[in-house]
């Protein structure tokens, strides 16, 4: 496993739950948006449903299924930060094993514009603070 700066759990509902027993593989992608913003409310300091930001991109790599009873966890980091680009590196784990990894990057818009924008100096200063 790699040096991740955050972790958080993730519930498995019964709905995540396809009919062979497994988290059916679109779920991943909303444990990962689970976890973005559990980063943002603990590290940020504000809700993804507040900050303008979009996701721009998304990529799973699948390790191994994920069974209904077992207890996952989402630990994530921010390898750089750009100028209004957030990449973000994620390892969904399953009773410490790694199921899959994942990187997103979401991207500061201006909500007038709908062009990017600067990343928030603050949000850099604690995004920043949490990476060392």
């Amino acid at each position: 496993m790699t040096d991740y700066s955050y972790e958080t759990a993730v519930d498995v509902r019964l709905r995540d739950v396809d009919f062979m027993g497994h988290v059916n593989n679109a779920v991943y992608a909303t444990y990962l948006e689970q976890a973005r913003q559990a980063y943002f409310l603990d590290v940020v300091g504000v809700s993804l449903v507040e900050a303008d930001t979009v996701l721009a991109s998304l990529e799973i790599d699948y390790v191994r299924p994920i069974e209904a009873e077992q207890d996952v966890t989402v630990a994530m980091r921010i390898p750089e930060l750009g100028d209004s680009s957030l990449p973000m590196e994620y390892e969904i784990r399953t009773d410490g094993e790694t199921a899959a990894t994942a990187r997103t990057v979401q991207v500061v818009v201006d909500r007038d514009t709908g062009r990017s924008a600067p990343i928030p100096t603050a949000w850099r200063d604690r995004i920043e603070s949490d990476r060392n």
